[in-house]
């Protein structure tokens, strides 16, 4: 009986790291890619987690079998169970890696476009405050933005006495201040964000 354990065991710490590695490292890559997104501003973390479900998924239920085909022509004398566990292990392992790779690379544009939306802001409430009618420049404190072309155009709109009238303009980081900038009507930019969809 002491013998069949430790034979177990020695199997077990030799062949059975994907299962913990996978709940693991799904769970690591859905923080990754909260922090660091592949695309856009961000990802939230349950959207993280079903993206890194799916291509952990994906590693493990597709790439795997080939990768231990692979593995087992380079080392016949590894059952077939062990040599699945060390491909999938590793491709769940290289599916981090590239999360972690391409969420650093675009980290780089997240950043630009976060400071761009700040200078934008800056730019519309300057100019909203010195041009808008009264009612507007008392609220150009509480003027919001959104992009219509990421860390380029942007809509800034300060909100005025009615909730549903605001003034806006639309501002070009291209050009310099107070050029870039022009009267984009009085539609707020909720409207005018869900008219985008």
């Amino acid at each position: 009986m002491e013998r069949v354990w430790a034979s177990r065991l020695r199997w077990r710490l030799r062949g059975a790291w994907l299962a913990p590695l996978l709940v693991v490292l799904t769970i690591a890559d859905a923080l990754l890619l909260h922090a660091r997104p592949l695309a856009g501003d961000g990802t939230d973390l349950f959207g993280g987690l079903l993206l890194a479900g799916f291509f952990n998924l994906l590693a493990v239920a597709v790439l795997a079998p080939f990768a231990a085909m692979a593995l087992r022509r380079l080392r016949p004398e590894l059952p077939t169970v062990v040599a699945r566990d060390y491909a999938g292990a590793a491709l769940v392992a290289l599916v981090t890696a590239v999360l972690l790779t391409v969420g650093l690379l675009h980290h780089g544009t997240v950043m630009r476009n976060r400071h761009a939306l700040a200078e934008a802001q800056t730019r519309g409430q300057a100019w909203i405050g010195t041009r808008a009618p009264a009612e507007y420049r008392r609220h150009v404190v509480l003027a919001d933005v959104v992009a219509i072309v990421a860390g380029k155009v942007f809509r800034v709109c300060a909100p005025g006495q009615h909730p549903r009238r605001s003034y806006c303009v639309v501002v070009r980081l291209d050009r310099p201040f107070p050029n870039g900038i022009r009267f984009a009507g009085s539609e707020s930019n909720a409207l005018f964000a869900a008219g985008m969809r």
